[in-house]
């Protein structure tokens, strides 16, 4: 593991993963939303071996992280209006574009469609990183598939181990669940995945249409099963979370508790939130604390569907169905 003073990676640092990475490794760094998996977006032997570390399917596309809108035009056929418009705002942030695909990249990075996702990262190890490699770079979040994404370094060892070529470890996510994932090829965007960068920050209606299974396609995040520990999820309402964990332990179960307010033992109250926002920087390294309690289900309170609020519940609905589906509604009080 490389570890580096988040704020100010030293130059030394940056130079061994941007190597790395020109070599065809793979090269685990710190976004402000999660941790990524990296590899030269441009190769398809390293775009490759993070399918095959993370067991993902390979016709689910990658996001690829660049340093500048300049830098898309390097992976993208061309950058619309409607792209340069929202990049200017967003980036370096939490918001993917999905962008008609330069003929040169490889159908492993792309998912096998026409289209792109790129974005330019805020955290500044990210974009110090990619500064120094020039290259764009193809980077998933660094979790088997399937799993909580990481947002420490610790995570990401947990999960992939050895079948990583480098660490780096720039502390913990700041934003804590994935980037909003936009297609931006046409006059108004398309929300294809909840993120920080909200549907009110873009000028949305808060209701956002469902979406058809093409569109799905385009983004990551939104086919396949995510998010989901090794213990069941259980939604309920706000204020609710207490009184239902406690029924759940009275009956035997070995119950954990992420919420606004601590239960009695013998509930492991895993984490008390103060805020939306905080509940969507600390969900992942809840869940995966719910695990390591070793119980068999965690109950976790909903929250309002507005703001970031709306990309938390996507994640719980998904982790909560198991499947992958956003059709897990919410439990019943007791």
């Amino acid at each position: 593991m490389l570890r580096v003073d988040p704020a100010a990676p030293s130059a030394e640092a940056l130079a061994e993963a941007a190597e790395a990475l020109r070599a065809g490794a793979l090269v685990a760094f710190p976004t402000e939303t999660v941790y990524g998996l990296g590899a030269d977006a441009r190769s398809a032997p390293a775009v490759g071996r993070i399918f095959t570390a993370k067991s993902r399917p390979d016709d689910n596309p990658l996001i690829v992280h660049i340093e500048s809108l300049a830098a898309a035009e390097t992976v993208a056929a061309w950058v619309p209006p409607l792209a340069r418009q929202l990049a200017g705002r967003w980036w370096p942030g939490p918001l993917t574009l999905v962008l008609e695909a330069d003929p040169s990249m490889p159908a492993e990075t792309t998912g096998g469609l026409s289209t792109v996702a790129v974005r330019v990262p805020a955290h500044p190890v990210a974009l110090a990183l990619l500064r120094t490699v020039e290259i764009p770079v193809a980077a998933p979040s660094a979790n088997r598939s399937g799993r909580p994404s990481p947002t420490t370094a610790q995570h990401v060892l947990d999960d992939l181990g050895d079948t990583v070529d480098l660490v780096i470890d720039g502390g913990e996510c700041s934003v804590g669940v994935e980037s909003t994932v936009v297609d931006a090829r046409g006059e108004q965007p398309i929300v294809l995945r909840e993120g920080a960068v909200t549907r009110e920050h873009l000028g949305l209606g808060s209701d956002g249409r469902e979406l058809d299974e093409r569109e799905a396609a385009r983004s990551p995040g939104t086919r396949y099963r995510h998010y989901a520990p090794a213990c069941r999820v259980e939604l309920v309402p706000t204020g609710d979370g207490p009184g239902r964990a406690t029924h759940l332990a009275q009956r035997g179960t070995a119950v954990g508790l992420i919420g606004f307010t601590p239960a009695p033992a013998p509930v492991h109250t895993i984490a008390v939130v103060r805020s939306v926002d905080d509940l969507a920087r600390r969900l992942y390294g809840a869940l995966r604390d719910a695990e390591e309690a070793g119980v068999d289900v965690v109950v976790v309170e909903a929250v309002p569907e507005r703001g970031i609020g709306r990309a938390v519940m996507d994640r719980l609905r998904r982790a909560a169905a198991g499947d992958g589906s956003p059709s897990a509604g919410l439990s019943a009080p007791p």
